[in-house]
């Protein structure tokens, strides 16, 4: 097997890239700062993508695919949008190749210009409300609740794998509404559906809140977010769900007659999550040997490895072993049976420890005269023999275990780096030498939350949802504030 992994404690960064590659989960492609996804890291996606969509569709969203490409001319419409994404767009000007006669080389075809740019989609708020003003002419057509699974492309200077790249894949909702009351309950609902994901499925804790107006979506009149600890303690984004407003419905002259006849703008949100998703997966929960899965996303929930000499043991060992699979696979329980013989017992046990495998069986000779079968953890490492009789049953409630333990694991993790700072010096004191999430006062005013990350690299995360009313004052301004906001270093 592959040389053991950086530890987390020498190198976070380099532990993470380490990981991702070891583990089989995405490589770095020839383009740069765009990702291959492998088969491995593609099913825990997969995975994501199933929970995720189910959710959705629960709460009464359908899916669609709208264009890849967008015409230049539409982001001009929304001001504030184009601002927010002008640096990582890609643009497309021709749209043909051609050999040059002198140089014998492949060049661009001066003569097959566009009439009109287009932009390669980083996401797609203005060609959806485009289509939407085909769609909408009374509130009879009204709520469109619509969901895209797309990739993207936001031209990123500094990537990292599944965290950054120029490339991803995500989910992004479009909803159209009557009211704004409407769309506000459409925006919090839908941060909640990411935060249900997040917490019982990721298993990572995450808090809920109100995006500061220099951290809002471009074009966005409210951002909620979940915001979730990183072990490094360092805060990651986890999803986030945007309140428009009327904002696009004008800048595409999208109205609907309401009851009486008259005409208004329709109401908008948009919400998403992406492959970052993955990044959270791995940072919040793997150690020094490899991944810790949560085992409603693991490809492979239970490994078994059979300990053998000479294909007679190995005949009678994959008879029982091939029997306790598919009585766990009729429980729902995903099972690989690794009886290959290029590979001895010991590489395997350290490989699936690597990939995160929640529990690996391992039977030999004796087991099968004991009626016994040694089961290792993955998220404790730890090892106990258990009898054959009633197994399934038991890994069944393992697995449950696992999920809850990882989960109440990393949410420990955080009450212990969440901090209050009253003055400013306490605060950069935590932000550099302890890390983690810091609930401070802060005035309000863009102006001082500039500062603050000018000269401490920590931003406002959130606007925590439950935020306890406090008379206070802002550890930079001294100005008077009623509640703490949680800052963090973050990726």
């Amino acid at each position: 097997m592959a040389e053991k992994l950086t530890k987390r404690q020498e190198n976070y960064s380099q532990w993470y890239n380490e990981l991702v590659v070891k583990a089989d989960l995405a490589e770095n492609s020839a383009v740069r700062g765009s990702m291959v996804i492998k088969p491995y890291g593609y099913s825990i996606w997969e995975k994501m993508q199933a929970a995720l969509d189910k959710m959705f569709k629960d709460t009464g969203h359908s899916n669609a695919y709208f264009p890849l490409f967008i015409p230049k001319s539409f982001f001009s419409k929304e001001a504030s949008h184009v601002d927010g994404f002008a640096k990582e767009c890609a643009v497309v000007t021709h749209y043909r190749l051609k050999n040059d006669e002198v140089t014998n080389k492949i060049i661009v075809d001066p003569a097959a210009k566009l009439e009109e740019e287009l932009i390669v989609r980083p996401t797609s708020e203005t060609i959806i409300w485009n289509t939407y003003k085909n769609w909408i002419q009374s509130y009879r057509d009204l709520p469109i609740l619509v969901n895209q699974w797309a990739n993207v492309v936001r031209w990123e200077m500094r990537t990292r794998l599944f965290l950054r790249t120029a490339e991803f894949l995500w989910q992004e909702g479009h909803t159209a509404h009557a009211t704004k009351e409407e769309a506000i309950a459409e925006t919090e609902q839908m941060i909640n559906v990411y935060a249900d994901f997040a917490e019982n499925w990721i298993g990572v804790p995450v808090i809920k809140g109100y995006k500061s107006e220099n951290e809002r979506f471009a074009g966005a009149l409210d951002t909620f977010a979940i915001e979730a600890l990183m072990q490094d303690g360092k805060a990651l984004q986890a999803g986030t769900s945007h309140f428009l407003g009327q904002n696009f419905a004008k800048a595409f002259d999208v109205k609907f007659a309401d009851k009486n006849g008259k005409l208004d703008y329709v109401w908008a949100t948009s919400w998403g999550v992406s492959t970052r998703l993955m990044g959270a997966l791995i940072m919040a929960h793997s150690d020094d040997n490899g991944l810790v899965l949560p085992p409603k996303l693991a490809p492979i929930q239970v490994v078994i490895v059979p300990i053998y000499k000479g294909q007679d043991q190995l005949d009678r060992i994959n008879e029982k072993a091939n029997q306790i699979k598919s009585n766990l696979e009729a429980k729902g329980i995903s099972v690989k049976y690794d009886n290959r013989d290029t590979y001895k017992p010991g590489w395997k046990f350290a490989e699936y420890e690597l990939k995160g495998v929640p529990v690996r069986i391992a039977m030999g000779p004796r087991d099968l005269e004991n009626n016994t079968l040694e089961i290792a953890r993955r998220d404790t490492l730890e090892k106990e023999i258990k009898s054959q009789d009633g197994i399934e049953s038991y890994i069944d409630e393992l697995l449950k275990d696992i999920q809850n333990n990882i989960y109440q694991k990393a949410l420990k993790f955080r009450k212990e780096n969440t901090h209050k700072a009253d003055t400013y010096e306490e605060f950069k004191d935590i932000i550099e030498n302890k890390g983690g999430f810091v609930l401070a006062h802060w005035d309000g005013t863009p102006e001082t939350e500039q500062r603050i990350k000018d000269e401490t690299k920590a931003t406002i995360r959130v606007i925590p949802f439950d935020s306890i009313e406090e008379d206070g004052k802002c550890i930079y301004s001294g100005k008077p504030s009623k509640k703490r906001v949680l800052f963090a270093k973050a990726y």
